[in-house]
């Protein structure tokens, strides 16, 4: 056993003295490496660049959440106020069926391409169906938009990857730690455009008149105004440094099954919004979309402070295996006392709510960030853009079923206030600890292994 850990640690070193002595002048991925050899101290620039692409990749996920509710009310599909959370959660998967069925092609093409055609292929597509979404006028060109939104969006995947190669090894979690800062900063950005934006005709009529462009497309502004910041990051795009190797020298993949952790408590998002919005005689707050988006913006304020200076000075004494099971582990009672949340008022109500949502959302970037890691470690760069593509297939595909379940599961839960078993709300958060549970099972042996260094 000792032979083979001390034969591995000696091929592993060899391969690196190997990859040093390979430095080819025209190819991106060896001036990089010379970049980083030759830098000292954090690569801002980088770091940046990740930021703003990371943020371009969530902001249309989570945009709709306050404010999908009533867009599907508004479609006059639902038969009855009970079925609108049904109908709003195939929206939501329509996204996430896309980018499963596209996330490895996009991963291969990246491995083959490079990281940076993938990302700038996946900012422009936000500009155009994002946009297109807020034009929706009924319910199938909704998930028609979002459908073909999620089929094109390539970023995350990407951009964890060249998250994990642009930076020297010492600042790779911090870079990672970035993807998942921003990734949440941005379900917390979204819902505030979506929530503060959308019905400006009602909100806002002093500016907005209900002829007008955003009065006869209630929910467009929120969507444009995403749509032009991910033109500009297209355009800032293409000062992007690619990092990808380009003369021939693949690695030989060492592990993968981190991926395998990354069915996280997934329709949390989905359920928040709903249930915060839904009247109080259904066990909700009775908030407006205006009242999420405000919680869910104090709450990335927060975000954005751990994950740049707790997090990384957690993940290193820790290690990220460890801060993702305590992470699991830790949000099963903070979800159960949403429940009892929802019976207080005023000051109280708004407290909770509050630090229950800033503590959540804590947990879930550091158990996302923690598997980020993992992966990324536990292959070689030629695989690496694929094994993040097939860790997006995975993850999408539980997404694409999260929403839609958890509107089902909503709109069952509405329907029995009254049962003597887990009434309304309490079914709906329970169910949720069931797959928090399933995921923090899934992160240890034999379903995942921490990779060696």
């Amino acid at each position: 056993m000792e032979d083979t850990a001390t034969n591995s640690t000696h091929l592993s070193s060899k391969n690196k003295e190997k990859d040093a002595k390979l430095r080819f002048h025209n190819c991106p991925g060896c001036k990089i490496d010379r970049l980083k050899e030759e830098r000292t101290g954090l690569p801002y620039a980088h770091l940046s660049y990740i930021w703003l692409v990371s943020l371009c990749t969530a902001l249309p996920i989570s945009s709709l959440y306050p404010f999908i509710y009533f867009m599907i009310r508004d479609f006059n599909i639902a038969t009855q106020e009970e079925d609108i959370g049904y109908y709003a959660g195939f929206v939501g998967s329509s996204f996430m069926i896309g980018r499963a069925l596209t996330s490895l092609f996009w991963g291969v093409l990246a491995d083959r391409y490079g990281r940076k055609p993938i990302i700038l292929i996946g900012t422009f597509s936000v500009f155009i169906f994002n946009t297109m979404f807020g034009l929706s006028s009924s319910f199938w060109m909704a998930i028609s938009s979002r459908f073909l939104l999620g089929c094109f969006n390539s970023l995350l995947g990407t951009i964890r990857t060249y998250a994990s190669e642009v930076c020297h090894e010492e600042y790779q979690a911090l870079a990672l730690s970035i993807v998942s800062t921003s990734r949440g900063i941005g379900l917390i950005i979204g819902p505030a455009i979506g929530g503060f934006f959308a019905q400006p005709a009602e909100k806002y009529p002093q500016f907005f008149s209900e002829n007008s462009l955003f009065g006869r497309f209630p929910y467009f502004l929120p969507c444009l105004i995403i749509s032009i910041y991910s033109l500009a990051v297209f355009i800032s795009s293409w000062w992007l440094p690619e990092t990808l190797h380009k003369h021939g020298n693949a690695s030989e993949v060492e592990a993968s099954e981190s991926l395998l952790g990354q069915n996280e408590e997934i329709a949390y998002t989905e359920i928040f919004s709903l249930w915060a919005v839904s009247d109080k005689s259904y066990g909700g707050l009775s908030f407006s979309s205006q009242d999420v988006g405000e919680i869910l913006a104090i709450s990335g304020f927060g975000l954005l402070l751990f994950q740049l200076l707790l997090y990384p000075l957690i993940e290193k004494l820790l290690g990220p295996l460890t801060v993702t099971r305590l992470s699991a582990v830790i949000s099963i009672p903070i979800l159960s006392t949403y429940p009892y949340i929802a019976t207080l008022s005023g000051f109280s109500l708004l407290l909770a709510v509050n630090c229950a949502s800033l503590i959540r959302n804590f947990l879930s970037v550091s158990l996302v960030t923690g598997l980020f890691i993992l992966l990324n470690k536990s292959v070689g760069q030629h695989e690496r853009g694929a094994a993040n593509g097939i860790s997006m297939t995975a993850m999408s595909v539980s997404k694409a079923f999260g929403p839609a379940g958890a509107g089902a599961l909503f709109s069952f839960a509405q329907k029995r206030q009254v049962a003597a078993i887990l009434p309304g709300d309490q079914l709906v958060f329970f169910t949720l600890n069931i797959l928090q549970f399933v995921g923090l099972v899934l992160t240890f042996k034999p379903f995942m292994a921490q990779p060696d260094a």
